[in-house]
């Protein structure tokens, strides 16, 4: 996503350039290569990284009620062996929900997880039973693990989500996924009426090279992602788009 605006600004800056605008043409593309170096070390990036990650519990101690730990997908692979398995970026998720429901059971409480995904890049199988699978695999007993196979999407993950929450009698919500994802997804769950405790299962930092790293646009495409995501929810609530919120006040 970052490199296509770059592109485009570079495309922009070449047009102009041809209409004879130079002075307009040459601050843009300055502008495009300033903006690449500094994507590519980093910087910008950190920045929205340390807004959108600090601030999360990594675990929690408190496991009064009955507690609902809600795992979301980070999507699924299909390697050439030809069996679905979690993506890379799910992995920190799957241990971390698994290391809560111990937590949660050595306490002598009652949890249960919720493993929430549909199957939008049609593998065959969805996040949620894929995730559920590799729960069980890592201790977790199968009737512990709830699954959500319907959503697509994080505000699917909330919406789907909510009716089991209440159907099933939970009295609180721990919140499991990426740092970068946290806030976004906290906002969309609350906006069901789930006003659950994030905790966060990983934390993720630019590298620092003498040269600008793919892995840093990649960072930096994430940080759009999930700022798009917030401010589209928030102009979707000025224009009255948003399904209407379960609880009132949760805005």
């Amino acid at each position: 996503m970052t490199i296509a605006l770059l592109l485009a600004l570079a495309l922009i800056a070449a047009l102009l350039g041809l209409l004879r605008w130079r002075g307009t043409s040459l601050a843009l593309l300055a502008l495009a290569v300033l903006a690449f170096f500094s994507i590519g070390y980093g910087f910008p990036t950190n920045l929205f990284l340390d807004e959108l990650q600090n601030g999360y519990a990594t675990d929690t101690r408190d496991w009064s009620g009955r507690t609902a730990i809600i795992l979301l997908g980070a999507g699924t692979a299909l390697p050439d062996r030809g069996s679905v398995e979690p993506a890379l970026w799910s992995y920190g998720r799957i241990v971390k929900a698994a290391q809560l429901q111990h937590s949660c059971k050595a306490s002598g409480a009652a949890c249960n997880i919720i493993v929430t995904g549909g199957d939008p890049r049609e593998y065959g199988r969805s996040e949620a039973d894929v995730y559920a699978e590799a729960l069980v695999q890592l201790g977790i007993a199968a009737q512990d693990v709830l699954v959500e196979t319907r959503s697509n999407n994080t505000w699917q993950n909330a919406q789907f989500t909510a009716p089991i929450f209440r159907e099933r009698g939970f009295d609180r919500a721990v919140l499991v996924t990426s740092g970068t994802h946290l806030r976004r997804a906290a906002l969309y769950f609350s906006h069901f009426g789930i006003d659950a405790l994030p905790v966060r299962a990983d934390y993720a930092t630019p590298r620092r090279e003498l040269a600008p790293t793919a892995f840093n646009f990649l960072l930096a495409d994430l940080v759009l992602h999930e700022c798009l995501g917030i401010a589209r929810y928030h102009v979707y609530n000025l224009l009255g788009w948003n399904v209407t919120a379960t609880k009132p006040g949760a805005l």
